[in-house]
């Protein structure tokens, strides 16, 4: 599913909201948990899963195409883990 297709699932289920509205919120939501893992927060969404930032050590790194040794910087990146519920139904229980 795609952002917009998120949007109007939503919209379609509240008819009483306007579509501009839907995307207001959705995009506030998105905005909210990238600024929350952009301070290094933990973003958890209860039966759905967590959100959270690793950091990954620099390392010396090679290109696959000459073979040549690459120095790889430190960096961060997003993780995410999933909850109970989310988990025991993808697996059908």
């Amino acid at each position: 599913m795609i952002r917009s297709e998120l949007v109007q699932k939503i919209a379609d289920e509240n008819p009483h909201l306007y579509q501009r509205d839907v995307e207001r919120i959705v995009d506030t939501v998105f905005v909210q948990i990238i600024d929350a893992m952009a301070n290094g927060d933990r973003v958890e969404l209860r039966g759905f899963g967590a959100f959270s930032v690793k950091k990954r050590d620099a390392r010396i790194g090679r290109n696959p195409r000459t073979g040549e040794s690459v120095k790889v910087d430190e960096k961060h990146v997003p993780f995410f883990k999933t909850g109970k519920l989310l988990r025991d139904r993808l697996n059908g229980k």
